[in-house]
This record gives C-alpha cells, structure tokens and sequence, in this order.
C-alpha cells in the first residue's frame, strides 16, 4: 500500500507512478493512496478549484483502477499546520484505507510511503514492512508547513524498516535518523528512450520549430526553473529554439511565464503524456535542466537525466548536487558557461556519440532499480 505525494493522473509522472505501476504488472496487488493535501490551496486557482471538485467526486466513489493499480482518492483537508485538523484528517484517512483495504483483501500490507503522514496509518494496516522512500525536499516547497512536515518526518524515518534516497543530500539527512538508508537516484525507461535514435516521428509541435531545438521536459514552474538563465540562453542564440515542454505552474499556480513568451526562441509547448516523449526527444539536438539553485533543488535527482540520456542526447544542467557524479552530464553555472557548453556539444555531437550515452544510460533503468530495491526488501524481511 503506497501513500504517494501527487494524484495518480498527474500531467507529470513522477518515481511513485513508475514504481508503483512497475510492481503491479509484476503480480503484485497495489493501492496508491493520492495525495494528501499538504500544499495549501489557492483558492484563486483554477486548477486547483478543479482539483478540489476532482476530489471530491473520486473521494465519494472509492477505489478505481488505473494501470494494474487501485487509486484511493482521500478525503482530508489541506490544513496539516492546524492540530485540530491533523486529528480528524487522521480519523477520515483510518476510515477510508481500512475500508479500501477490506475491499481489496489486503492484509499486514507493505507500507510504502513517500511522505511521512503516512503513520498515521501505522495501527490501521499492521504493516509487515514499513519503507519511507525520500525522492524529495517536500518540506522547501511553497505553501508546505515545514515545521509539522519535518517533525512527522523525523518520527516516520525513525519507525520505518528501510528508507529509500533518491539524492545525496537526502541520504545524508536520512542517515542521521535511520540505520536502514539506501541510495536509490532517479531512473527512466531507458529502453523506451533509447527509441529515439531509431528513424520514427518527431512530436508535431516540436517539428515546427526551427532547429537546433534545445528541450526541457517536466513542470515549468518559477520555484524550479531558473527563468532568467533561459532568456539568457535564448539571446545569446536567436537561432536557437529552446522548446519547455511541460505543464505551466503544476505544484504552484501561481508561476507567472510572461518573461518566457517574450522570448521569440523560447516556446511553450504544454505537456506531453510520458509515451509521447520519446517522439519529443527524437526531435531534439540537446537536452537542457536548467534549475534554479535553492534548498528545494539541492535535494533534486531530476528524471529527465536518463530519459534524455538513453534518447542519446548531450545535456547541460545547472550545478546540482545530485549530478556531480553523472559523467555524461555536463555542468555549466550560469549563462555564459551554459551557452559555451551547448555550443560545444552540438559542435561535437554525432550518431555515435548518442549511441555511446545511450548505451551508457542503460544500466539505470526501472528494471535494474527494481532489482535493487527487491534485495533491500527482501534482507529487511528475513
């Protein structure tokens, strides 16, 4: 039973998605409890007054199924500051596990939790295994309450029998409260990727765009993304296209993108489902993961890394922590140093270099981290 820290539908799939649809096509009986809420709502958004309302509907009707896995839907309200509501949201979310969990015929279930409130559910389940898996800073996010998030961490890392890292800094925090850490970075579905390197079709709106068309897959929001660095980019080189290819303001509607689109070379093209990428990729001459450098980010191993990696192209990113030790990704601080590297690297690129990356990228797939994880539970159960 995983307690995830997005919606199962979200436009962006994240480690939970993966790994969770992953285990349920491996004859496992899994079921992904949505996210509880723990951003605040503007109500002033329209995506999330949308997502209030999606809510609720789904709430009310239980369980539905979505690729192998049963999504529970839950009924909390986003105020995890407030004490008052912390317990009855504990009582509502007890209620609705254990009835899904009847349902589904579940018993002494394997916890898996991407955010600690999860422990809330500790006496609900009698969980065989408890595991924490870590795959991002969630307390340095806008509109978290950070105080109630680390001090439920804490106490969640302490209890659980494995704690999984997606990033070197969080390793590093984890092991100050857990005996039971592993380092498991961010991986993709290399084999999908490496597609890419195969003749096939270009993403039509990529394809209408002047080349060399430089990518950034994943949210575009101001908290991550370092805006400045792209309009930097883009006017040293107005014969570039630099193509974000994305939701706008998911986690933060608040993101204001005026400053992109004033860039003639900088377009937006929304978001893609993840079979769609491939085509994306195919199409593009560079990768770029150009972050902002703050406490959210230096906790970061962003996914794209391999996705763009297996696809075969070059990548530039900003200076994270996480990807000092990716040889095949280059680091470049700042405008000057990210435009000398993509013009290199597209000086230098060829057919064999991408097949060389690509190559390189395959032994981080799901397949080789499922198999990692898979030992680590295993001695944790023996």
């Amino acid at each position: 039973m995983c307690v995830g820290f997005n919606d199962w539908d979200n436009e962006v799939w994240t480690n939970q998605h993966h790994l969770m649809a992953r285990l349920a096509r491996a004859g496992n009986r899994v079921l992904f409890v949505e996210s509880l809420g723990l951003r605040r709502p503007q109500l002033g958004s329209g995506r999330d007054l949308r997502r209030i309302g999606r809510r609720l509907r789904r709430g009310l009707a239980g369980p539905r199924a979505r690729d192998g896995v049963a999504v529970l839907s839950p009924l909390v309200l986003p105020l995890h500051s407030n004490a008052v509501v912390n317990r009855c949201n504990g009582v509502l979310l007890r209620a609705q596990v254990r009835r899904a969990v009847r349902g589904l015929r579940m018993s002494r279930p394997i916890l898996w939790a991407y955010v600690p409130q999860a422990e809330s559910l500790l006496t609900v389940l009698d969980p065989e295994l408890v595991v924490y898996h870590c795959v991002d800073d969630i307390g340095a996010q806008k509109g978290i309450d950070a105080a109630s998030f680390a001090a439920a961490e804490e106490r969640f890392a302490r209890r659980a029998d494995l704690v999984l890292a997606s990033a070197p800094p969080l390793a590093e925090r984890m092991r100050r409260l857990s005996g039971s850490v592993v380092y498991a970075p961010n991986v993709a579905d290399t084999g999908r990727f490496a597609q890419a390197l195969e003749p096939g079709p270009i993403d039509t709106g990529l394809a209408a765009l002047a080349e060399p068309r430089i990518v950034f897959v994943g949210a575009i929001t101001a908290t991550k993304l370092d805006f400045e660095l792209l309009r930097g980019v883009a006017g040293a080189h107005r014969d570039w296209t630099i193509a974000l290819v994305g939701p706008i303001g998911l986690g933060e509607p608040a993101t204001d993108i005026s400053a992109l689109e004033a860039e003639p070379n900088i377009r937006l093209l929304g978001p893609r489902s993840q079979g769609e990428l491939t085509a994306v990729l195919r199409g593009a001459a560079a990768g770029l993961i150009p972050y902002l450098r703050n406490r959210l980010t230096a906790s970061i191993f962003p996914m794209k890394v391999y996705e763009y990696l297996a696809a075969g192209l070059p990548v530039v990113a900003s200076p994270l922590p996480s990807l000092e030790r990716v040889s095949e990704v280059t680091i470049a601080d700042g405008v000057s140093e990210t435009t000398a590297a993509l013009e290199r690297l597209l000086a230098e690129d060829s057919a064999a270099r991408r097949r060389a990356r690509s190559d390189a990228a395959q032994g981080h797939s799901w397949d080789a981290r499922l198999s990692e994880i898979d030992e680590a539970v295993s001695r944790c159960l023996t």
